[in-house]
């Protein structure tokens, strides 16, 4: 186990390196989670309803995007992979909310 250890020692490291706390981050992004699904079912409604999706959407994606916030507003010298990491995740993300909210819109009639 020492190889865990290693990994443990290696992750903890980067927090210093860059001015992140994990713990921060994992707070914020565990924590987003029923802020994030309240704000689909609530884009849903209101889509479903014909009220207006806009504040729902902006609430979904704040939520989504909430812990990457935090590492790009607080992380200092931040390497451009990681940048780039962040953005792939964020596209696919986007796209895979969009393919479930579609799929949640045509199952339920209205």
């Amino acid at each position: 186990m020492e190889w865990l250890q290693s990994l443990s020692n290696w992750f903890f490291s980067l927090s210093e390196n860059y001015g992140v706390n994990p713990f921060i981050f994992g707070g914020i992004y565990i924590g987003a989670i029923p802020f994030f699904t309240i704000s689909v079912a609530w884009g849903v409604r209101n889509y479903k309803r014909g009220l207006s999706i806009v504040l729902p959407v902006l609430s979904t994606s704040f939520f989504f995007i909430s812990a990457y916030l935090y590492l790009l507003i607080a992380g200092e010298n931040v390497p451009v992979w990681v940048y780039l990491i962040v953005i792939a995740m964020l596209v696919y993300g986007g796209w895979a909310t969009y393919k479930k909210v579609q799929s949640q819109i045509k199952e339920e009639p209205t």
